[in-house]
């Protein structure tokens, strides 16, 4: 059994796609992130950069005590090669696949946060029209990466479904948000509709859907103590010997 400790964010619903692929048991543990669970002791000591989401597998590869796995990346690599499964590890093959994992580690997923993050803004904390063209020049960009790497391919990595594009998609749902246009990007929208399709995929974005909040329904002041907790965060003191 595993223990996904998970929000439901884009994040989290790479792990959560999947495990659905895999037809792997597993158990939400929910992390509040609006109410600073991601700060918790005990939970930094499962993630001391203090991020979901986090495994713990109490049966894990190459057998001994639990581990316990942090990185949306580190996690669907772990649990890929455990169940030999949407990452062949062939070297040329691996290596294909890890390259655009990691691309979507370093550049998709950071950059389209930041353009969603500017861009919901707006003008409460000052002209954000620097940082809102900035992003959404970037996310648009990406798009393009995406859309020129699938016109001669039908998924990422190659002609195999992998763990590339369930690491990739999630991010690609809030294409509208982030200020794009899918018919822009023909060879793009024709993958994003083929992967939103699959079942486990349906299943895996669905999870949790119980435990998101709705912006609109929250106050003023709800709003401002979440925003507290959530941005401007700086060092934690180290824990006291």
């Amino acid at each position: 059994m595993l223990d996904l400790y998970f929000a439901p964010t884009p994040n989290g619903k790479k792990i959560t796609i999947l495990l659905e692929e895999l037809g792997l048991p597993y158990k939400i543990v929910p992390v509040v992130l609006s109410r600073g669970d991601q700060f918790k002791p005990e939970f930094l000591k499962l993630n001391p950069n203090h991020r979901m989401p986090v495994i713990v597998d109490h049966e894990p590869l190459g057998g001994g005590a639990p581990i316990s796995i942090f990185e949306s990346g580190a996690i669907m690599m772990y649990l890929a090669e455990k169940a030999g499964k949407f990452w062949s590890q062939q070297p040329r093959e691996k290596y294909e696949v890890a390259q655009w994992v990691l691309w979507q580690m370093a550049n998709q997923g950071p950059k389209l946060g930041e353009c969603g993050h500017f861009r919901r803004l707006g003008e409460s904390e000052g002209d954000q029209s620097y940082a809102v063209r900035r992003f959404t020049d970037e996310a648009n960009r990406l798009y393009g990466v995406l859309n020129n790497r699938l016109y001669d391919r039908r998924y990422i990595a190659g002609d195999e479904y992998s763990i590339a594009d369930m690491i990739s998609y999630p991010w690609s749902v809030g294409w509208k948000t982030q200020g794009q246009d899918i018919d822009e990007f023909k060879y793009f929208k024709r993958w994003f509709e083929e992967i939103g399709a699959r079942p486990a995929v349906q299943r895996g974005m669905a999870v949790g859907s119980e435990l998101a909040t709705d912006p609109s329904k929250l106050t003023p002041e709800e709003r401002a103590r979440i925003r507290k907790i959530m941005y401007n965060q700086r060092a934690l003191p180290v824990p006291s010997a």
